[in-house]
């Protein structure tokens, strides 16, 4: 599809990945985007503040729950796309409290679903055949993998073992039935674990990263040989684009960075580039931090994304390897300490406390 006038409805785009979309829309594309935010905990306006005087970025803070606020605006910016990022995301916050999960990765992707075809149903011509609705999704619907086992592909069956996996499951079932019931264009991307700029210290590699810069313990679960298929955000980015532009709807593409690493061996890289980056830290050898913990309920062992459909049929491939990825978000966040104490309030301190703080230090 090429994009005209009209503009593209980003959900969830003050959050990691959603405000690196959005940021790269407007390097790489330009056209109009409206961005629909409720600017929970991991929702961060700061991010975006060098778009506040572009005419073309329009910010909604609201909730993809409210019926009543998705007719109106699909009435009022007529959009072309749908690019549905919104979501709670963390397994560690599912385990302790699932609700909220259900409520906005099920109940608010069906709210805006039911916008969406509301409003495709009033299209014709051009506008019909261009209309999109894409979905981000996680690996982490497909389950777990032996060591041995092949990596996830689109047809892999779905056995999600958190909370988080199941709502996400259950969102991708609703987006696959709105196509194949209602006639709805929609595209689905599951991805695997992104990392990179902007990315709220919960995640593994903030959290590290930062822990580290600060002296403090590096939380590893268990042995830490977990193994995950790391994913730089920019190229997530130009894979979501790939897949507006020319994805086929009701089709679904995995999207990966192929780059399978055990937790571990993410956390001493992240130690080896501090001591390279800042020799003359206190914290030298940084990996004298590290620190295991009892391991999380359920917790998979390993994802690996086998992308081969979206680099045949769209011709998309990350540009990035783990080791430029790492290096680029490691300097971005030594070079970006404002960005990174505004995000680290007292809430997000708090709920630091209560994921680790009760967890046994491991011999």
């Amino acid at each position: 599809m090429s994009f005209q006038k009209a503009p593209v409805l980003v959900t969830g785009g003050a959050g990691f990945i959603g405000a690196n979309f959005v940021l790269d829309w407007f390097e790489t594309v330009g056209t109009p985007l409206v961005n629909l935010d409720k600017l929970t905990y991991a929702g961060n306006p700061l991010t975006l503040e060098s778009l506040k005087d572009n005419p073309n970025y329009t910010f909604v803070h609201g909730d993809i729950c409210d019926a009543d606020l998705l007719k109106r605006l699909f009435g009022e910016h007529r959009f072309q796309a749908v690019i549905h990022f919104a979501a709670e995301s963390h397994v560690d916050r599912s385990i302790l409290g699932p609700k909220v999960f259900f409520d906005t990765n099920i109940g608010g992707t069906h709210q805006l679903l039911n916008a969406a075809r509301e409003f495709y149903e009033t299209l014709t011509g051009e506008e019909r055949s261009a209309f999109r609705f894409h979905h981000i999704s996680t690996d982490e619907v497909y389950g777990t993998l032996q060591p041995n086992d092949p990596a996830f592909s689109e047809t892999t069956q779905y056995a999600p073992n958190s909370p988080y996996a199941a709502s996400k499951a259950a969102s991708d079932h609703l987006v696959r039935a709105w196509h194949h019931t209602y006639g709805l264009p929609t595209t689905i991307t599951n991805c695997s674990n992104n990392y990179g700029p902007y990315h709220f210290p919960e995640k593994l590699i903030p959290l590290i990263l930062l822990n580290a810069m600060a002296g403090k313990p590096l939380p590893v679960y268990g042995d830490g040989l977990q193994v995950r298929d790391w994913l730089f955000v920019k190229d997530h980015c130009s894979a979501i684009r790939a897949v507006l532009e020319r994805g086929k709807p009701g089709e679904t593409y995995n999207v990966g960075g192929c780059n399978q690493r055990a937790n571990i061996d993410v956390v001493k890289t992240i130690c080896a580039l501090l001591d390279e980056l800042l020799p003359d830290s206190q914290n030298v050898p940084h990996s004298k931090l590290i620190t295991h913990v009892q391991d999380r309920p359920g917790h998979d062992r390993r994802y690996a994304i086998d992308a081969t459909k979206i680099e045949t049929e769209l011709g998309w491939k990350p540009a990035e390897s783990f080791e430029s990825g790492l290096r680029k978000t490691v300097e971005w966040y030594l070079a970006n300490q404002d960005w990174v104490h505004g995000v680290t309030s007292g809430d997000y301190r708090k709920w630091i406390e209560q994921n680790y703080s009760a967890r046994e230090v491991q011999k």
